[in-house]
């Protein structure tokens, strides 16, 4: 993990295909909670090395392993506590797919907010043909996103699917030329980062827990959101910096 100007740059770099094994998992459970706690951090980009894959899935060597422990639940729950995280992480997080996203790396993007696609990226859940299904969340997640039909449709026959119908039925953002997808997506979080966390954060709260209630609850829930940020300081420079036609300087306070 680095920082650039308010932006937590995560790579994962596990040739050949950026895998989600347990050191992986294990690695990624040390460092969100860092960003989490870290006050210059406001925006976050997850990003894999190589040009194949982003993530091609879970390590299926471990399989045999897990097969035999009789407490297998346990490490499947650690890997679930590992994506939570990343997806309850108070602050806006982008994800780069620039190639391969199958498995547990589709299951990883899903807990992203916003996911930028490059053409040759395929999207999938392989598992079925394993005689398994997504385990790490993706029978719940992916539904949420793109619909209960879609997201069985994809489960069910376990082929990939395009960056264009990714983008088609809202599972990524925007599909971007091949080789471009990093430099986009760190404009954008740079972009993000100039914002107020104090805001950011709420939009994210009232977004995902807004969409567990009815509308509703949902719009109590953002009015007391919007109640508690106009307790801070960033509104204040927010709307000093609007009157005086300035560029407001945001301490996330």
């Amino acid at each position: 993990m680095e920082k650039d100007e308010g932006v937590a740059i995560i790579t994962i770099d596990n040739p050949p295909l950026n895998v989600l094994n347990k050191q992986v998992q294990q690695e990624l459970g040390t460092v969100i909670p860092e960003i989490k706690e870290d006050h210059d951090v406001v925006s976050v980009l997850l990003t894999t090395a190589g040009e194949k894959a982003f993530m091609a899935g879970t390590d299926i060597k471990e399989f045999p392993q897990m097969m035999k422990n009789p407490n297998r639940k346990e490490s499947v729950m650690f890997m679930h506590s590992v994506l939570n995280e990343l997806d309850y992480l108070p602050k806006p997080t982008i994800a780069v797919l620039d190639g391969l996203t199958y498995g547990g790396g589709l299951e990883l993007a899903l807990t992203c907010d916003i996911r930028i696609a490059e053409e040759n990226t395929k999207l999938g859940f392989p598992e079925i043909n394993l005689g398994l299904f997504p385990g790490g969340a993706g029978t719940q997640r992916l539904p949420r996103l793109v619909g209960e039909a879609k997201a069985k449709e994809m489960m069910y026959i376990g082929d990939p699917i395009t960056s264009k119908e990714a983008l088609s039925i809202g599972l990524v953002n925007q599909v971007v030329e091949n080789g471009t997808g990093y430099e986009i997506a760190l404009k954008m979080a740079n972009t993000i980062a100039e914002k107020s966390l104090q805001a950011l954060a709420r939009i994210k709260k009232a977004t995902d827990e807004g969409l567990t209630m009815s509308l509703q609850e949902g719009i109590e829930h953002e009015a007391a959101l919007f109640e508690e940020v106009f307790q801070t300081e960033d509104i204040k420079e927010g709307v000093d910096a609007f009157i005086h036609k300035r560029k407001p300087q945001f301490k996330h306070q």
